[in-house]
C-alpha cells in the first residue's frame, strides 16, 4: 500500500511516500513544494495545487494522511495555511484518493508509541523505521514521513491492504 503524508503549508508542504507492505516500509520519496513569499498568493496555490496533484499521478498512493490544522494564535497564518491545505485536498479528491487526517499528539503516539514526544524522538523514530542514515530534510518532510507511517498504522490501513490485495491493484 503506498501512503503519502503531507505537512501542509504555503510557504513550504512537506511530503513522504512510503510504500507500507506485510508491515514493513520502504521509502519511495520525500521531499517539499515550495513557493516564494513574493509570488501572489493565488499563485502560491496553484503552485502547491500543481507540486501535489503531480506527485499524486507519478506515485498513485492509496491513501493520504495530513495534518490536522489546529492554532491558538495567529489567525492570518491559520487561514492561509487552511487555504493551501484546501487545494492539498482539492487535488486528493479529484485523483479520487482517500485522505485521513490526524493530530500531532497521534502521529507522535503512532510513530514513538507516546503522544507527547519530543520532536527530536519522532524524527529518530521515524529515521530508524524508514532505514535512514540521516534525518530527512526539511523538517516538513520528516514531518509528512510521520505522517504516512502514522496512517500506515492506523487499523484503516489493514482493512485498505487487505482490498487492495483482493482487487489486485
Amino acid at each position: 500500500m503506498v501512503i503519502m503524508g503531507i505537512d501542509p503549508g504555503y510557504a513550504i508542504v512537506g511530503f513522504g511516500i512510503v510504500d507500507y507492505k506485510n508491515s514493513k516500509f520502504e521509502l519511495l520519496s520525500y521531499g517539499a513544494v515550495t513557493t516564494e513569499a513574493k509570488t501572489d498568493f493565488s499563485d502560491r496555490l496553484i503552485r502547491i495545487y500543481e507540486g501535489i496533484d503531480s506527485l499524486i499521478k507519478k506515485y498513485r498512493p492509496d491513501a493520504i494522511a495530513i495534518e490536522r490544522l489546529y492554532f491558538t494564535s495567529n489567525q492570518k497564518t491559520a487561514i492561509d495555511v487552511a487555504q493551501a491545505r484546501g487545494v492539498i485536498l482539492l487535488a486528493a479528491r479529484q485523483n479520487l484518493i482517500n485522505v485521513s487526517e490526524y493530530t500531532p499528539l497521534q502521529v507522535k503516539g503512532a510513530v514513538v508509541g507516546y503522544g507527547k514526544a519530543e520532536k527530536k524522538q519522532v524524527m529518530e523514530m521515524t529515521r530508524v523505521m524508514l532505514g535512514l542514515k540521516e534525518y530527512p530534510k526539511p523538517d516538513d518532510a520528516a514531518d509528512a514521513l510521520a505522517l504516512a507511517i502514522c496512517r500506515a498504522h492506523s487499523g484503516d490501513s489493514k482493512r485498505l491492504e487487505q482490498e487492495i490485495l483482493r482487487k489486485g491493484w
